[in-house]
């Protein structure tokens, strides 16, 4: 089997063309092949490859304070204990390497970034360096794990 099939089942779209259904093979099992439609849609911003609209991107504030470290008792012990392991169990509930944090410079950043991002929080990439460079990122780590608890994630 070629990956990906022969043939015109996708499309490329320029600049200025909209994406048009398109049927997409999907594997359902080792050796059958079934068909999904894929559609896109401008947004309304008239650019095709914005996902959200910049005016929704960042709707709400976070919805504890960076000291509010004591609402959430069990993780700012673990926090300040072994902030190792907060660090991993946040990169592992965003769906990030465990390791982020000591691979990667500014990888607590990077968490605090895309955890912001995907739950519309106001706020800018200046500011999450801000937090988790300059100020107490054991502080940082539980604000973030308070989020994900309200985010159900």
């Amino acid at each position: 089997m070629h990956y990906p099939p022969e043939g015109p089942s996708y499309i490329t779209p320029t600049y200025h063309q909209t994406l048009q259904p398109v049927a997409a093979p999907v594997v359902t099992n080792q050796n059958t092949l079934s068909n999904t439609v894929v559609i896109g849609q401008t947004g309304d911003t008239g650019n095709d490859f914005l996902v959200i609209p910049m005016d929704k991107m960042q709707s709400r504030d976070w919805t504890s304070g960076i000291c509010s470290c004591l609402n959430d008792f069990a993780g700012c012990i673990l926090t300040f204990v072994c902030p190792a392991i907060m660090m991993c169990r946040l990169a592992n509930r965003l769906d990030e390497c465990a390791f982020l944090m000591y691979c990667t410079p500014g990888g607590a950043m990077a968490l605090r970034t895309k955890l912001r991002t995907m739950g519309g929080i106001k706020g800018s990439i200046c500011g999450d360096c801000v937090m988790t460079c300059c100020c107490c990122i054991c502080c940082t780590m539980c604000q973030m794990s308070r989020e994900l608890d309200k985010m159900s994630l």
